[in-house]
């Protein structure tokens, strides 16, 4: 499917990109390359696959998700530099007027 100079002006408009005639005909043939290959990989047989055939197995990396208790506050807060009211103190990064 080979695109012609409108079609890629078109593309570029909706991107917001200013490109010279130089880039213009070189998106032109670079775009076309990939519709091109895009409709050959269509014309493939395809109905012997399932949707969501991998050549990797299924599994997790991740733990499960289990609930436990979390850590004392006064824990947690004794590494903080500075506290104030059970609650990390930090310092001020924007005046309220």
């Amino acid at each position: 499917m080979a695109l012609d100079l409108a079609e890629v002006e078109r593309i570029a408009r909706l991107a917001h990109l200013a490109l010279a005639t130089d880039d213009l005909i070189r998106y032109r043939d670079q775009l076309s390359a990939v519709l091109e290959y895009a409709q050959r990989l269509q014309e493939l047989d395809t109905d012997a696959i399932p949707p969501t055939a991998t050549i990797l197995p299924t599994h997790t990396v991740m733990r499960p998700d289990c609930p436990r208790p979390s850590s004392d506050r006064e824990e947690s807060l004794s590494n903080a530099p500075d506290t104030a009211e059970g609650m990390y103190r930090v310092p001020t990064i924007l005046e309220v007027f």
